[in-house]
């Protein structure tokens, strides 16, 4: 909301500075977003009149003006504006002003000039010219008694500020410059200037009847007819100045008032063309479904019985409480108009406009809530103006009241105020307090009770009194008390890693992160995580986003379609988020909901050339044991092992779960063919997924000293089956009982036997696995005799085991 400063203290003047006055009001919960000057600075520019003004000899569109501006001789001045002629008063810059800065940010030296041959001793100005408005057509004319030689800007009184307000929607009341003077007196002290009781006379006795149908709609319905009313009246400038600085644009004499009071008062307003409306009576009711209306703003909306309209004996004539109709709207040829003002519950009034995608300002304020109680006054405040203005005779004032809200009393407990406050506050600061906000207040024992005047809808909870106490008293005395509780810091275990640490490896891997939406869209579920049946969110943010997703993948590879299709030819990306779970184990409690588990997951997918382009190797697509080698990686020094399985989302023959200590914690792959052709990747991506507590567990360290006696290898070749995997053959050959003196065990080589091959020794469904053997004994040095027999015992292991058997 915004206003001049100047008409605020006309109704209260506090002593203080404008800046004291921003502070005081944004401390007390009305904060001033921005303080911003009515004009630009400038100087020595005064009011003229033009005298004389010919035409320039040797200039179509120049004239040779004579301006008086209070000196003893006129000032010769040549002008090229189009209204330039004798009689105007005009703002006039004299010899040495300085007009508001240009483009390059430098103010404007007005000097002696000569144009066209034609002495000039200043410069007649426009609005645009002294930043006043865009208006450029011509010069700025002035009331026809502006005072000769006035300076302009005490004339315009452009020394003003505009106060920007950004109010919560508890403070409807606030919403009018009226009710943030009725704050400001409340806050500092100041007198506030009683609102002039208008009374117009009345000489007219034509009437419109009301019938409210739907008192849930419409609580109080007050009109009059104003007669004979000349529509061609110009809008007083005061008027219109006030309005531009509220960020309103003159219209026309007839709603210019109407604004004019809604800024003044908060109370919105409609006026009829009398001579419109069709019977003799306007009816307030929701509307029927099919009903259409076309509005001011020249939309045609079609209504259903969730929306007010008032209509008469013929048709829709307003959506009540947001927009009036185009069919009564007032004209040129306008002679009679009806004006209403009603109170309007805020729940009709609530998201109506937006379901029409646009909004007003009257709908702003309705579906806050406007205060009942004054729309007779608001009435009369309003004909009072279009007398003045317009002229015309005032019919006799209706007012029907169906249903009025009732105020109902809230207790404050100067206790309870204590405690929530945080500081002691006396039951005579409350008192003070309260009734300094105009609040109808009595108290007893510590208990203080209020009765909500009609314009405080927000006052309904002991709290919402304790807010106004302590917003009245002023935040800035709240003591500044440290903490009482011990701070103590929260240690990691020895056990866990730092998250940062494990975003770090992974940046160091070559994976850069990437933040994303938990919300996704449903087939990505479906197709990619094999969940027919994802949480649903009931208000998503898009249409495309409306599941929770269980995984990452859908994710992490809508980013990588994003790359390529910007040309990246390379990209390798990790997440860590969470996801969402059906699990009936999960109770409610402060970090769960009851029947979803959230567990989070890091997850990653690599895509592209296995290293940027560079001379000493050749380029090769990443692939699956690239990623696998990725994975370990990031697990050590936890030593992970890998067995086939399946995936909705990856390729059926090169997929693992990925397992420590025999429990899985994710899966690592090839994206299945099939997803890889229907989002059009000319190569397939690989991409892990893995469960982030166990990423960040790690053993603690032990010692081990170093051992004295060197370490022996041996190598054996064993001939096995071909579904005998590398993990297993390894496992059986490092639990064979060599009495701890096996250190580890490292496949080197792997033979199979091609269509044209002469080895008659090795079948087809079989390979030679070579391996090395590394023996390390900390209590001797190994002989011949010792190796060999940890040999065998590897042997004899293997061939239990798997199978194996020594190649010839």
């Amino acid at each position: 909301m915004q206003f001049p400063e100047s008409w605020l203290r006309s109704f209260c003047n506090p002593s203080l500075t404008t800046q004291q006055l921003a502070d005081t009001l944004t401390m007390a919960g009305l904060e001033v977003e921005e303080l911003s000057p009515v004009a630009p600075p400038f100087s020595s520019i005064v009011i003229g009149e033009i005298k004389e003004a010919e035409q320039h000899p040797d200039a179509d569109r120049l004239r040779v003006c004579k301006v008086d501006v209070g000196q003893p001789e006129l000032l010769q001045i040549v002008c090229g504006a189009p209204n330039a002629r004798v009689g105007i008063r005009v703002p006039c810059a004299l010899v040495g002003a300085e007009l508001p800065p240009g483009e390059d940010g430098k103010p404007f030296k007005i000097k002696v000039g000569k144009l066209r041959g034609v002495e000039s001793y200043g410069m007649l100005c426009s609005a645009r010219e002294l930043q006043l408005s865009e208006d450029h057509g011509g010069l700025l004319e002035l009331a026809a008694d502006a005072p000769i030689g006035q300076n302009i800007r005490e004339h315009l009184d452009l020394d003003d500020t505009l106060f920007t307000l950004k109010l919560t929607p508890n403070l409807a009341h606030c919403l009018s410059v009226y009710g943030v003077a009725r704050e400001v007196s409340a806050l500092t002290g100041a007198p506030l200037q009683a609102l002039p009781e208008a009374q117009v006379p009345v000489t007219a006795s034509a009437q419109v009847q009301v019938d409210v149908q739907a008192p849930d709609l419409c609580g109080r319905f007050s009109g009059r007819v104003i007669t004979g009313v000349n529509t061609d009246a110009k809008t007083p400038a005061w008027m219109v100045d006030r309005l531009a600085r509220c960020g309103q644009r003159s219209v026309s004499a007839l709603v210019d008032i109407s604004n004019y009071v809604m800024f003044e008062l908060g109370q919105p307003s409609h006026i009829f063309d009398a001579d419109k409306i069709a019977g003799s009576a306007l009816h307030v009711r929701w509307g029927k479904p099919g009903e259409q209306l076309k509005l001011l703003n020249g939309n045609t909306v079609t209504l259903d019985d969730t929306v007010g309209v008032i209509a008469d004996d013929k048709e829709v004539e307003s959506l009540a409480g947001i927009m009036g109709g185009d069919a009564t709207s007032v004209s040129d040829d306008t002679k009679n108009v009806y004006v209403e003002v009603a109170f309007w519950w805020p729940k009709a009034v609530a998201g109506r406009s937006r379901r029409y995608n646009f909004s007003t300002d009257a709908g702003h304020r309705y579906e806050r809530g406007v205060d009942p109680a004054r729309t007779l006054q608001v009435v009369e405040r309003i004909s009072q103006l279009i007398l003045e203005i317009c002229g015309g005779q005032a019919g006799p004032s209706s007012d029907v009241q169906p249903h009025m809200p009732q105020p109902q009393p809230v207790t404050l407990r100067v206790e309870r105020a204590c405690k929530v406050i945080g500081m002691p506050v006396t039951e005579q600061q409350c008192l003070q307090a309260l009734l300094g906000l105009g609040l109808p207040t009595t108290a007893s024992n510590g208990v203080i009770t209020v009765t909500p005047p009609t314009y405080r809808f927000d006052l309904q909870l002991e709290e919402d009194l304790i807010e106004e106490v302590i917003r009245v008293i002023g935040y800035e005395k709240l003591p500044t008390t440290p903490p009482q509780a011990p701070i103590t810091p929260k240690l990691r275990r020895e056990t866990e890693r730092n998250p940062y640490a494990v975003r770090r490896q992974l940046a160091g891997l070559g994976y850069q992160e990437t933040i994303n939406y938990s919300f996704v869209e449903e087939r990505w579920e479906n197709e990619l995580a094999g969940n027919t049946s994802p949480i649903r969110l009931m208000n998503p943010i898009a249409s495309q986003m409306s599941v929770m997703r269980s995984s990452l993948i859908g994710s992490l590879l809508n980013v990588v379609k994003f790359n390529l299709d910007r040309k990246a030819s390379r990209v390798r990306v990790f997440e860590v988020g969470a996801v969402f779970l059906r699990d009936d184990s999960v109770v409610e409690s402060d970090s769960t909901v009851a029947g979803f588990a959230q567990p989070t997951r890091v997850a990653g997918m690599a895509y592209g050339p296995v290293q940027a382009l560079q001379w000493s190797s050749k380029d090769s697509a990443v692939d699956f044991y690239d990623v696998k080698g990725d994975v370990e990686a990031l697990l050590a020094p936890l030593r992970a092992t890998f067995e086939p399985a399946e995936h909705p989302a990856l390729h059926p023959g090169r997929c693992a779960r990925v397992l420590v200590d025999g429990k899985a914690i994710g899966f690592v792959g090839e994206l299945h063919p099939r997803w890889r052709q229907a989002y059009e990747l000319p190569q397939a991506p690989v991409v892990f997924e893995l469960d982030w507590e166990a990423v960040l567990q790690r053993p603690l360290p032990k010692f081990a000293s170093v051992s004295k006696y060197q370490a022996a290898e041996r190598d054996i070749a064993v001939i096995v089956k071909e579904s005998v995997t590398h993990d297993a053959l390894l496992a059986a050959a490092m639990a064979a009982p060599t009495q701890g003196t096996l250190r580890s065990a490292v496949v080197f080589d792997v033979f199979r036997a091609g269509k044209n091959s002469q080895a008659d020794w090795l079948a087809a469904d079989e390979k030679s696995v070579a391996i090395r053997l590394q023996f390390l004994n900390e209590a001797a040095a190994h002989t011949d005799e010792s190796l060999e027999t940890a040999r065998q015992a590897v042997l004899q292991q293997l061939a239990s085991s798997v199978g194996a058997r020594l190649r010839g």
